[in-house]
């Protein structure tokens, strides 16, 4: 896709989004406005309900007292022919009774324990039912049987010795109005009580019924689907049934349903919106679907001065606000649709325009990409197209420059890696790479030679090269490799292709990243099997050399004890006694003997190399023992300041006694004029010990230190120099440094550090 198609898509979009965005808004700000009109237009209507409702109310109290006066008339005219006591007037008396006075039915209430009962009527369904649940109307019937009045209750009408309740439905009849009045004049034992016509009442209530004015509101506004009249106090109990009625709550003053009808009902959702509206005061609107019917309901608060507030329910087809949003976003994407494409079109002349410099620049930049250096492009402006060319131009030029460096670069690095590849494979040490993982990546020809493996055999392949004995201390090495940690080579073995085994010194090192992580390791073999085979015949040599000239040191320490035991024994002989302490200091004598022997015998014989872990402590006091002879011949003292811990090293221990003899003897024969030989043992750091060994002799000359411990430099006439070459090789051979200080006229002191083991012995 071309970026002048892009830029007129981007464009395109961009309009689109704008419009859609229009589109929403007026759609929101449309349909909060039809809402905010239709909720108007219900709580109108709701308010003229509510008018009209309150009127009708006066109107009904007007109409209760006529009929009030009524029954009071003819409750009076039945006093005069009724017994005082009901028990002596029977229904039947009633009946005629109620015919002659022009009313529907007549009842007799008592007073009974605690309750007023109806013990005589014209209907069979009357007598004995219980008023004591009748709230205020009982209460009215309390007071006139105490007052021969009413003097509490504010409802109905009250007259001397009379009261009648307003218009109610029947506790027995509960689909019938009726019109009551009750007469007391204290002169009998009940209250007398006259229904008025409920034929009259139902057509009056026709008249003056709120269900009239909400049929006329819902013919004169046909988006108005019901409007209902809710009595909080019993809306939602339990016994109203789905379509509002309820035969327990069936009173004027607390049936759920006031007026109208509830067929758009949804109860639990009413429930929340009336109680919502009851206690904010506040309208409630919200859209639902009802019978599959999509309306919004409204809940408005009516609030009448003294009386318990109402709320008014009022359900509208929301069908009449989907059509006028239809119609509305008809007209909004008709008039998006005729901009877009006029965007459309425009945004494409104007894509093409600014994109013709872009052209010129890609195909300058594709003649460079093709290592084409020489179009330059033309400026022509000096806005930001015109600034690119001029940059485009200059990293033209540059690119060129730069190109022909790289070329020569390429060309001198190749020679140079070809040149390394060369010296790598001519070299006589065998190297190979290997990654993390011990997988090998490469080998030289030294290593084919060495091991016997063909580069192909070997690549990509993990050898097993190391002896299981040695594995897991190879396993740490490369550890503490990748931990960063620098390592001198070692001298260990390996094992070759056919299976033999070769001793090596192999050094590795990491190689790392730009970012300093290992990728891959490089380890360098060198075979020392003749090397080792010289250097045990030098150190077999240089040891027979020491033992030769301990004699004379061994002869005058063994002559001393032989003496004392000659003595012991002309002594016994000429007294021809045994004295048991003679015979103590002569066994303790032979044991002396015993060990500077056996101590010299270890020295001469050779002994295979055994590594085992060993308290250096004792080793060096082995050592002075063998030597406090030879050093008592020079007037030497020998010293040892030794440390309280263990001093446990993993070594070869005939090997460091032949190094520390060499060291010691060394120290005698530079003190001529006698004197005493300071020897150390300490620990510097936790994983490494120390020996040092001084003297106060004459010390080595400057022009020689360079040149110290190789073969045949030395400063004695006799030396060979092969002794401090020997006892260097050993100690690196145990992982450790040999190190010596000297200065001429003042002495010499040699540092030994070994590598401690205690935390490796078992």
């Amino acid at each position: 896709m071309s970026i002048k198609t892009k830029l007129s898509l981007i464009m395109s979009i961009s309009v689109l989004f704008i419009l859609l965005l229009n589109i929403a808004l007026n759609f929101y700000t449309t349909q909060e406005n039809i809402r905010q009109d239709s909720e108007t237009k219900m709580v109108m209507a709701a308010t003229q309900i509510a008018i009209t409702v309150e009127q009708a109310e006066y109107s009904s109290k007007y109409v209760e007292g006529i009929f009030s006066d009524q029954l009071r008339v003819a409750a009076i005219n039945a006093a005069r022919v009724l017994d005082p006591d009901y028990r002596n007037i029977t229904n039947e008396e009633l009946v005629k009774l109620s015919d002659e006075l022009g009313v529907d039915h007549i009842s007799l209430l008592i007073q009974k324990n605690d309750d007023i009962v109806i013990a005589r009527s014209t209907e069979a369904e009357e007598i004995g039912l219980s008023t004591n649940t009748w709230g205020y109307w009982y209460r009215s019937f309390q007071e006139l049987f105490k007052y021969s009045e009413v003097r509490t209750v504010q409802e109905g009408h009250k007259e001397r010795h009379f009261w009648s309740g307003p218009f109610e439905y029947s506790t027995s009849k509960p689909g019938s109005i009726f019109k009551w009045g009750y007469y007391y004049d204290g002169k009998r034992n009940y209250i007398i009580d006259p229904y008025i016509p409920s034929t009259n009442i139902t057509d009056f209530s026709k008249i003056t019924s709120p269900d009239v004015v909400v049929e006329q509101t819902i013919q004169a506004n046909p988006r108005i689907l019901e409007v209902t009249g809710i009595n909080p106090s019993t809306f939602g109990n339990i016994y109203m049934e789905k379509n509002g009625t309820d035969y327990i709550h069936f009173k004027f003053g607390n049936r759920p349903v006031k007026f109208g009808t509830y067929n758009y009902g949804s109860l639990k959702e009413d429930q929340k919106a009336v109680d919502k509206s009851v206690t904010t005061g506040e309208n409630v609107v919200f859209v639902s679907t009802i019978n599959g019917k999509k309306v919004m309901k409204s809940f408005i608060p009516i609030k009448i001065e003294n009386k318990p507030p109402y709320i008014i329910s009022v359900v509208m087809d929301y069908e009449a606000v989907s059509s006028v949003m239809r119609e509305q976003m008809i007209s909004l994407v008709a008039i998006s649709l005729v901009l877009l494409e006029i965007v459309i079109f425009g945004s494409y002349i104007v894509a093409g325009y600014f994109t013709r410099p872009i052209q010129a620049i890609l195909g300058t930049v594709n003649d460079v990409a093709d290592g084409n250096f020489e179009p330059r492009l033309e400026v022509t402006s000096r806005d930001e197209l015109g600034q690119l060319s001029g940059r485009v131009n200059a990293m033209t030029r540059n690119l060129g420059h730069y190109t022909n460096q790289l070329k020569q670069m390429v060309d001198e690095n190749q020679s140079v890696k070809e040149y390394l590849e060369s010296v790598i494979n001519q070299t006589a040490d065998a190297i190979h790479t290997t990654d993390t993982d011990g997988t090998i990546t490469s080998v030289n020809k030294a290593f084919e030679q060495l091991y016997g493996w063909k580069s192909h055999e070997v690549i990509g392949q993990r050898l097993e090269m190391i002896p299981l004995e040695i594995q897991v201390e190879e396993i740490e090495r490369r550890k503490r490799l990748k931990a960063g940690e620098k390592l001198s080579s070692i001298e260990t073995v390996r094992k070759r292709k056919d299976g033999t085994m070769i001793e090596v010194s192999i050094s590795t090192s990491p190689i790392l990243d730009d970012m300093g992580n290992i990728t891959s390791m490089v380890s360098v073999s060198r075979d020392v099997t003749e090397r080792n085979r010289m250097e045990e015949l030098l150190r077999r040599s240089e040891k027979l050399t020491t033992v030769g000239q301990l004699a004379a040191g061994v002869a005058h320490e063994i002559r001393n004890p032989l003496t004392t035991l000659r003595g012991f024994l002309q002594l016994q002989q000429q007294t021809h006694k045994v004295n048991p302490d003679h015979i103590g200091l002569m066994l303790s004598e032979l044991d002396r003997i015993n060990l500077i022997v056996s101590e010299f015998l270890i020295l001469a014989k050779p002994q295979a190399v055994r590594f085992q872990y060993k308290d250096l402590r004792i080793i060096m006091n082995e050592v002075i023992s063998l030597l406090d002879s030879q050093a008592h011949l020079y007037g030497i003292e020998f010293r040892l300041h030794d440390t309280d811990e263990k001093a446990i090293v993993h070594c070869e221990e005939n090997q460091l006694k032949q190094v520390f003899i060499n060291v010691l003897k060394n120290a005698v024969e530079a003190m001529p004029d006698g004197g005493y030989v300071t020897i150390e043992i300490d620990k510097v750091k936790p994983e490494q010990i120390a020996v040092r060994i001084n003297d106060k002799g004459k010390g080595i000359p400057a022009e020689l230190m360079p040149h110290v411990g190789e073969p045949f430099i030395t400063n004695k006439e006799a030396g060979t120099g092969l002794g401090l070459m020997v006892s260097q090789r050993i100690i690196q051979g145990h992982q450790g440094t040999f190190e010596i200080e000297s200065e001429e006229g003042k002495g010499t002191t040699v540092t030994i550090l070994l590598p401690s083991a205690e935390n490796n012995q078992d």
